[in-house]
């Protein structure tokens, strides 16, 4: 591992850089190292995200790399930001033909000059790559994550504190599943200061009892509404994975919503999905497997056949190891 806190980041654009700014702003890395094959840009970023750091809680070294993969060795985390966002216009599906590529390309270059690290996959479809990856490196599978629906939990939190009326921080509640349109609520599990919302509703109908459909279906297609107006999510993403990276970096043991491979969880296995999860210094640490009811069990094998349809369009994919 490298001294300090090094994190490597492939792929400069919206989100990619956004990622590198939170890191730096929360004071979470020691060092980025960035890859981006497009070297005005690359240039550009390091220049500008240079240009910040005194503003920021302390120094961080920005090392450019371009396209030379292997010097991402070093790293304690290599963050996947690789993507074509024009792609993913109308669904995250648009890239299936995109990222995967991409990934096949620079992740074995990356692990066959010694990386020991994590990786951590933005790149949609998120769980079709974060199982490409999988597949792809030589370690244990806790050392690989996407960021799932850790993003879309967060939306979910956004949407219902909104109707509530209570601060997002103080709802528990999980989209899991795809990160994509088969996602869902694990409603059997939402709760406000511990109380379920089942009971919430029946204390206090007029406050607590939802539209839990319209709820799901604002939450999951929150990530368009940002798109039509301007072509691109980075935000919330980049301090989605940010928040991953400090659980990791700083083995905090936070269980957060992330895309992890199955092994038997509600007899499903060799691919990702989200459940919760606890990360800390080795990846996953833990899979917190919720107890859920019959119906969002079938939603949930829905989401994951979903996942293997797309697996399943890429002939070329490596099988399970």
């Amino acid at each position: 591992m490298a001294a300090g806190k090094r994190v490597g980041i492939v792929g400069m654009g919206h989100v990619g850089t956004h990622v590198a700014n939170s890191l730096i702003l929360q004071g979470i890395v020691d060092e980025l190292v960035l890859s981006e094959p497009k070297e005005e840009r690359l240039a550009a970023e390091v220049q500008d995200l240079g240009d910040a750091l005194s503003f920021c809680p302390h120094d961080v070294a920005i090392r450019p790399v371009g396209g030379a993969y292997e010097k991402l060795a070093s790293c304690d985390i290599v963050v996947n930001a690789m993507g074509d966002v024009a792609l993913a216009r109308e669904s995250r599906d648009g890239e299936l033909q995109f990222t995967p590529a991409q990934a096949r390309d620079f992740v074995p270059r990356v692990e066959d000059a010694g990386f020991e690290g994590i990786w951590l996959t933005i790149s949609n479809p998120c769980d079709v790559v974060a199982t490409l990856i999988h597949r792809l490196a030589h370690g244990p599978s806790q050392r690989v994550l996407g960021t799932g629906t850790a993003l879309d939990s967060a939306r979910v939190r956004h949407t219902l504190a909104r109707e509530v009326g209570l601060a997002q921080q103080s709802i528990q509640a999980y989209m899991l599943g795809e990160h994509g349109f088969s996602q869902f609520v694990a409603w059997s599990g939402v709760a406000i200061g511990g109380i379920p919302l089942d009971v919430l509703k029946e204390r206090e109908p007029a406050r607590f009892d939802v539209d839990r459909a319209a709820l799901e279906e604002t939450a999951v297609h929150a990530g368009y509404v940002t798109m039509a107006g301007k072509h691109c999510t980075e935000y919330a993403v980049a301090n989605a994975a940010a928040q991953i990276i400090r659980a990791i970096l700083c083995d905090e043991h936070r269980v957060v919503a992330c895309s992890t491979l199955l092994t038997g969880e509600f007899g499903e296995e060799d691919i990702y999905a989200s459940l919760p999860c606890v990360v800390g210094a080795q990846g996953v640490e833990e899979v917190l497997c919720p107890d859920l009811p019959p119906e969002e069990v079938e939603r949930f094998h829905a989401s994951c056949a979903h996942i293997r349809g797309n697996i399943a369009q890429l002939d070329w994919f490596p099988p399970a190891r």
